[in-house]
């Protein structure tokens, strides 16, 4: 018998094993497939600090980052780079650079001015300057998941069952398909978009749908990013930013301007991986069910605000969809039985802020301490 059960291998599930797993406990976690297939591996695997979201969601970026810096050594996880370097392209965006370095989210950012900018990242046009930031970093997610799977296991001895579907939750207690059942003091469910299963009715209240997100690889290019690269759709899109009231009239141009891009959910972030491609991305669609497929229109819009800001793409040489639960706010926390906590990341931030969520959810477990929801 386990202290805790954990429903999902995720970056979210794998997150409150290593929190559980800090405290002593002995921790199985249980997944359908038969490893990490979701939206854990199907995104950049950039853990995005600046611009989250003012307050407790910027600090949970702060202190994830903070636990992937230290488990990415003794995991084998390498660490692409560091950093984010924020473009402004429309002078409008200035306004809104110099605005939130006027905040505490500002903390190891720098303002750069456009010859800065270029001389940090000479592909970049940034005629408004740009903003450099030391707090993010980035994971090649397809690698990194799997290497904290087995970090886990073996420094950990935490146990996975894969290819076991959760079917009920109980008290001390999760049903499998095959009518077994893996017992625990505690349960921990974190099964991301899939309401079909475990409790339906929570996600119906919460107002949970999913998000499908369009990402692409390109060839190396040839010369190497000195960070991940945004661009003036995210100062409009992160809420670090966009929260700010300077950035309404950059949000009043790009309803004028990039009304497609903004209508498609599409953002630009490129980041770099060992051998040199860039992975680049992404757009939102939010359905209940989105389409398996692709939209050739979607990547071209893509491609075209890449080729605004760092010139004409490289080959694409892969290319992928991924869903994540959405909702309002980061995220939610709910007991749906004694013992038992449903943890659903709602924001598209699993990478950026799951470890300090989890550390939130076992100290409110495991001590006196409560979390913050």
């Amino acid at each position: 018998m386990s202290d805790v059960v954990i429903v999902g291998a995720g970056i979210v599930g794998l997150a409150h094993a290593l929190a559980a797993a800090k405290r002593g406990k002995r921790v199985t976690v249980v997944d359908r497939d038969a490893q990490a297939n979701g939206a854990s591996i199907r995104n950049f695997g950039f853990i995005t600090v600046t611009g989250q979201e003012r307050g407790i969601v910027w600090q949970r970026a702060r202190r994830s980052a903070q636990i992937w810096r230290e488990v990415a050594g003794p995991a084998g996880i390498r660490i692409e780079h560091e950093g984010l370097l924020l473009v402004g392209q429309r002078a409008e965006a200035g306004p809104v650079l110099d605005a939130f370095m006027a905040t505490e989210m500002a903390e190891g950012c720098t303002r750069l001015s456009a010859i800065a900018a270029q001389d940090l990242c000479p592909q970049a046009s940034a005629p408004a300057g740009a903003l450099i930031s030391t707090a993010d970093l980035r994971v090649e997610s397809r690698d990194a998941i799997a290497r904290l799977t087995r970090w886990l296991a073996e420094a950990h001895g935490v146990t996975f069952r894969f290819g076991a579907a959760a079917v009920a939750v109980e008290t001390g207690a999760v049903t499998l398909a095959n009518g077994s059942q893996v017992r625990g003091e505690t349960v921990i469910v974190c099964s991301g978009d899939d309401w079909a299963s475990l409790y339906p009715e929570i996600y119906a209240e919460e107002a949970i749908t999913r998000c499908k997100l369009q990402m692409l690889r390109l060839a190396a290019p040839g010369w190497r990013l000195p960070s991940a690269v945004m661009s003036d759709l995210s100062m409009v899109r992160y809420l670090g930013y966009a929260a700010l009231p300077e950035a309404a009239p950059l949000k009043t141009r790009l309803d004028q301007e990039e009304a497609e891009a903004l209508g498609w959910g599409i953002h630009l972030i490129v980041v770099q991986s060992a051998d040199g491609s860039l992975v680049v991305g992404d757009s939102h669609e939010y359905a209940a069910t989105p389409g398996p497929f692709s939209h050739a229109a979607i990547d071209a819009a893509i491609l075209r605000q890449y080729a605004a800001v760092l010139g004409q793409p490289s080959a694409v040489i892969e290319r992928w969809t991924g869903t994540y639960a959405s909702a309002g706010g980061h995220s939610i926390i709910r007991t749906p039985a004694d013992g038992v906590r449903l943890v659903v990341v709602t924001s598209g931030t699993g990478a950026s802020t799951s470890f300090a969520l989890a550390e939130e959810v076992i100290a409110g477990l495991f001590s006196s301490k409560g979390y913050a929801a």
